[in-house]
């Protein structure tokens, strides 16, 4: 159950990340040239599928295999 609890905080973590890698592309994007809305729209639900999808792995039993590094 621990390892469940921290596979799911380090997915947390990539989720912030990857939405902030993603907003930031975003935006450097549309300081040079226009985004149609629908384009924007679908970037967005295509990084939540992804997540939905990892989510769904992990809980699913699929991040089980998390092994930290021993010093």
């Amino acid at each position: 159950m621990i390892a469940l609890a921290i596979s799911i905080l380090w997915l947390l973590i990539g989720v912030i990340v990857l939405l902030g890698v993603v907003w930031l592309a975003l935006y450097v994007v549309k300081l040079f040239a226009p985004i149609p809305q629908r384009i924007e729209q679908a970037v967005w639900a295509i990084v939540l599928i992804l997540c939905l999808i990892g989510a769904l792995t992990l809980l699913a039993g699929g991040g089980s295999t998390l092994h930290f590094p021993k010093f």
